[in-house]
């Protein structure tokens, strides 16, 4: 599971998160490509939107779980 200590800065303020253990896979962009993008420094993905709907709450809750290094949070969970 994403350690909110780990978070990285860039990420909207709000529930979801990706953490620091982000391996740049790109996964989350294809699953949810309106709520997670790729960080300036090209290293990371982070969430640059937070889920407004339904559709967008399953589809970050959908790449949560498949994320391979479990570096995406939610701390209303």
């Amino acid at each position: 599971m994403a350690d909110l200590a780990e978070r990285w800065e860039d990420n909207l303020k709000g529930p979801y998160y990706v953490d620091r253990n982000c391996i740049y896979c790109n996964l989350c962009m294809e699953i949810a490509p309106n709520n997670f993008k790729e960080a300036d420094s090209g290293d990371h993905d982070i969430v640059y939107k937070q889920p407004e709907n339904d559709e967008e709450i399953a589809q970050c809750k959908d790449a949560m779980e498949q994320c391979p290094v479990n570096a995406i949070g939610n701390d209303n969970i």
